[in-house]
């Protein structure tokens, strides 16, 4: 009877942690499902926007494919905190890279044994794990014989595959 006892307390203990959800997890399932009945409905009365030119998407093709071309010549210019002038600082090939872009996924998804997932950061080819936001630029700046070398640049900095007026003030 005792053994009876103490197997059926076992089973109910291992029930409860099995099967108990936090409140918490509750009411946001509960908020989570009131939200979707929410915007079914709105999808239902309103619909999608009646897009039949897709301009904006025809657009960033354009550009996307524009910024691959091998021998982009741009022009960079930084801003004056003094003045708000212009200042050329040289031609460069594109239009440069923010120093945060990585060359590889920098998120991998790891298992946990059998115990779900965890998405962990990855490091760059390099070893290097990049920082998420820095307001920095690599450009490929030109030289008097115009070979390209990297330069690492931090100020505001405008980059145009044309020269700009050295006087506009932003």
């Amino acid at each position: 009877m005792k053994k009876m006892f103490v197997i059926l307390m076992f089973a109910s203990f291992v029930a409860i942690l099995t099967s108990c959800e936090p409140n918490a997890n509750a009411s946001d399932k509960t908020l989570a499902q009131k939200q979707e009945q929410l915007m079914a409905e709105a999808n239902a009365q309103v619909g999608m926007p009646a897009i039949v030119n897709f301009q904006e998407r025809k657009l960033m093709k354009m550009i996307i494919e524009l910024r691959d071309q091998e021998n982009l010549i741009c022009y960079a210019y930084i801003k004056s905190d003094y003045n708000g002038k212009l200042i050329f600082i040289g031609k460069c090939l594109g239009f440069g890279l923010p120093y945060s872009v990585q060359y590889t996924n920098p998120i991998k998804t790891v298992s946990k044994g059998g115990y779900g997932i965890e998405q962990l950061p990855q490091a760059d080819p390099n070893g290097l794990f990049m920082p998420t936001g820095l307001s920095a630029t690599w450009l490929m700046m030109l030289d008097s014989d115009g070979e390209p070398h990297p330069v690492y640049v931090e100020p505001e900095i405008i980059v145009s595959p044309f020269p700009l007026n050295q006087s506009i003030i932003l």
